[in-house]
Formats: structure tokens, sequence, C-alpha cells
């Protein structure tokens, strides 16, 4: 693995433009997910454990088996393999009563978003209020968002962003933390399979290729932004995270790279 990792740092230095720059971060191979915020980093593995990144080595977290895990001003929150949403509360995660999700996102003002495991890829959202104070095993209501997406993601500045089935892109230009009220919402020209806000409101996109764009010009008043700019990686992607200034990737392989400008 050792030799893989070297190999893939070398591509990834000649194969990137002036602007963008990765190296192998951290292994804790094969990983499957990815997601960082308010200074953390955590992942999922494809054996469905939960790591948090400290320093070069990544740690357990917690005991439950997640498919996905996402750290953010809410806390850390997961969905485990029956698609169960938990909490991470002193040490371990607390499962929830209630629904079902494939996906969801702490990175917003205090709630937390998700996309329910239907057919209908109905998007909720859990209050601020709600996500802060949960700590044991209970039932939690969702408000309806009333759109359909298969990924969600939310910032703490200018909203959140989504992409559908059908690969189209929307952004909220106003989102309320405390009643997780939506509105304005505007389609952005372009294709994603995911998209990731970052807590200082940028966002890139993974397209069905596997290829990585960053949103331009983004601001309280453009929260749409105004272009795309593809950020070249030397393999396929199949997931993305931001924070601090880091853009963390997991290629299609399960290895893990840190980009930044």
């Amino acid at each position: 693995m050792k030799g893989v990792a070297v190999f893939v740092q070398v591509l990834c230095y000649l194969a990137v433009t002036y602007a963008w720059k990765c190296v192998e971060a951290p292994q804790q191979y094969p990983a499957a997910q990815i997601d960082a915020g308010q200074g953390m980093v955590v992942m999922t593995d494809q054996q469905n454990q939960a790591y948090f990144l400290s320093g070069s080595t990544w740690y357990k977290l917690g005991t439950v088996k997640l498919q996905h895990v996402s750290v953010g001003p809410a806390g850390i929150w997961g969905v485990d393999t029956l698609n169960k949403v938990y909490k991470y509360v002193a040490g371990d995660f607390v499962p929830s009563e209630g629904l079902a999700m494939k996906q969801v996102d702490a990175g917003g003002l205090g709630q937390v978003v998700g996309v329910s495991f239907t057919s209908s890829n109905n998007t909720y959202c859990l209050q601020s209020t709600i996500a802060s104070s949960y700590s044991q095993d209970s039932s939690l209501y969702w408000n309806s968002l009333s759109s359909s997406m298969i990924y969600y993601s939310c910032g703490p500045l200018y909203g959140c962003w989504g992409t559908d089935s059908s690969d189209k892109i929307y952004v909220t230009q106003t989102f309320l933390p405390n009643t997780c009220e939506a509105s304005g919402w505007l389609v952005v020209e372009g294709a994603a399979r995911m998209v990731e806000v970052g807590t200082d409101g940028t966002v890139f996109v993974l397209n069905a290729g596997g290829d990585v764009y960053l949103r331009n010009s983004i601001s309280s008043s453009t929260p749409q932004g105004s272009s795309w700019t593809r950020i070249p990686m030397c393999f396929t992607i199949k997931h993305i995270t931001y924070d601090l200034g880091q853009l963390w990737v997991v290629t299609t392989g399960g290895i893990i790279l840190k980009c930044s400008q």
C-alpha cells in the first residue's frame, strides 16, 4: 500500500495545475466517504467503519457501522447500513427513531439536513435547536423541505446546495436553521452527482465522470455564483469535502488525497 501511495503522490504532483496541488493524505484504506468541518475530518471505509483524523493517524469513531458520516456545527452525525440516523454523543453514536436517511449533512448553521431512504429521494431538515440538544435514543421530528435530491449539503454562510437524480444542481437563496425554512431555490447550470459546501461558502461539485469543479464568485448577493472551474485530478474521484482551505478527495480506488492552492 505504501508503494501505491507514493506513486499516487508523484502522479498528482505532476498532473495538477499551478492552482491546486494534491498530496498523499493519511490513509485508512480503502476509504469510501469523507467529510470535513469545524477543523475536523471524518470518514468511513468500505467496511462501514467510521474514523476521525488526529495528526497523521485515523482512529475509530464509535462502535456503530456507518455508511455515511458528517461533521459540522451540528456535531457529528451518521447513517448506518440500515439507514438509521445517529448522533455522536459522549464517545459513541446514539441512535434515533423516525425517518430513515441515506445521507445526512451537519455543515449548516446548526441544522442537519438529509436525503430520505425512499425512491422519491425526499429531503428533510432537523432544526438547529433539536439537533444541538439531542443526546439520547428518542424520536426526531424532521421538517420536510419539499424537494427531491440525491445529495444535499449546507454551509453556515450562503445556504444549501443539492443535486437531483437527473444531475441538476440547485441552491437556496435563504435557509433558516431554527425553522428549516428554505426559499428562493435556483437551478444552477451544470451537472453533478454530489455537492460540497465549505464553512467559508466555497462550493465544489463532483460529476458522474468523477470530475471535480469549483464554483466561482459566490457571495451573499449572488449565492449561486457565476461559473465553474474544473480542478484537474490525477484519478477518478468518488467523494469530496472541503474545510479550512483543504480539499479532501477519495478516489474510486479508495485512496485519500489532500489538495490545496
